[in-house]
């Protein structure tokens, strides 16, 4: 991008601000220049640690002038009131993933946007990575034919072995669905296309966790959500696929990806990542071959969206980690669990674009 970099504030400096941060400092696009978190001393912390000129509160980034995006990597339940609060300050924002809990705030959002003239984005944005664009080329190119259908899985046994506070994972907004399902419904969202109408079903497993990691070892959790999430979508391409989110599982060997064309099969990489590898077999084949990348960005991905962002708006041309798509991806999640609520489909009333590919050889 030609110009000076867009000037990011941060807003929430847990966990995950790292990645972003360290990624953020490799790309021309944007220059992350004010961290602010409700606990000073680590807004303090992450800034001394990357360099970042201004540490305050949250009222002095959003008073800045200078700041145009704010990145808000908050937890779930606060993403609706700092994004609001941002929007208001006549801020552009970027949430960390799911867009909102709710689809109530989630439309709140999208409107207060509209009406301010702003632009709302969200992670995850590691469809931009190299593995996930060398996949749409494939499929754009018509390698495996026409997409017919795909499985996606993520099966693990949740994070209270290792996460530091890992009780937000099984409250509300928490759960394997909403919090690994959007990697892999907006992978799919980019590769097939946006979803028409879906089914589901749910279970809690195990009705209480025991936290195993430090500070809080011993302690008990009770679990309020679904912990094992099935979901099966009907694309509006007309291609069908299935999708398993679990924190109830102890071992798998199931592929992350698989999509299914009438020309043969593609495993797309851990969309929880930038790199590959992508590997293809068509019809008559008797191995699996590896597809070189095709693009950048086959490591870390944490800021390519807010980086896209930046350059959409210098550029005048839509971001691909927009709200519109993030939105759609929340609806559903939601609509997996209402479908299972309720024993039927859900016709979802989203949509959204499919986003463009970057261009081979592209930087942010």
């Amino acid at each position: 991008m030609a110009g000076t970099p867009v000037q990011v504030g941060i807003i929430g400096c847990g966990a995950i601000s790292g990645a972003y941060l360290g990624m953020a400092n490799t790309l021309e696009a944007i220059d992350i220049v004010a961290c602010a978190d409700l606990m000073p001393e680590r807004a303090c912390t992450k800034a001394e640690e990357f360099s970042v000129p201004i540490a305050c509160t949250v009222d002095e980034l959003l008073a800045n002038p200078d700041i145009e995006i704010v990145l808000n990597l908050t937890i779930p339940r606060a993403h609706a009131d700092v994004a609001l609060a941002a929007i208001a300050a006549g801020k552009h924002v970027y949430n960390e993933k799911p867009l909102t809990v709710t689809r109530e705030e989630g439309r709140r959002v999208l409107e207060a946007a509209q009406a301010r003239g702003v632009l709302v984005g969200s992670a995850p944005d590691t469809f931009l990575g190299a593995g996930l664009q060398t996949c749409r080329t494939l499929i754009d190119d018509g390698v495996i034919g026409q997409p017919i259908g795909c499985t996606a899985f993520m099966l693990g046994h949740g994070h209270e072995g290792w996460h530091p506070d890992p009780e937000f994972y099984y409250q509300k907004g928490g759960g394997p669905m909403f919090d690994m399902g959007p990697y892999y419904l907006t992978a799919l969202t980019f590769l097939m296309g946006p979803t028409r109408r879906v089914t589901g079903a749910n279970a809690v497993t195990f009705s209480e966790r025991t936290i195993g990691s430090e500070k809080k070892r011993g302690q008990i959790i009770p679990v309020e959500v679904p912990t094992h999430v099935v979901g099966v979508m009907e694309f509006a391409s007309g291609a069908i696929g299935s999708i398993i989110t679990s924190f109830d599982v102890w071992a798998s060997q199931w592929r992350n990806i698989e999509i299914y064309g009438t020309l043969g099969t593609m495993i797309v990489p851990d969309p929880n990542g930038g790199a590959g590898p992508v590997q293809i077999r068509l019809a008559g084949e008797t191995e699996w071959r590896e597809a070189p990348l095709t693009h950048h960005y086959a490591g870390q991905t944490r800021s390519l969206g807010a980086a896209d962002m930046a350059c959409a708006l210098r550029e005048g041309r839509p971001h691909r980690a927009s709200g519109e798509m993030a939105y759609h991806v929340l609806d559903i999640m939601h609509a997996f669990h209402d479908a299972a609520r309720e024993g039927t489909h859900i016709t979802l009333e989203s949509t959204c674009a499919q986003p463009d590919p970057l261009l081979p050889g592209a930087t942010l």
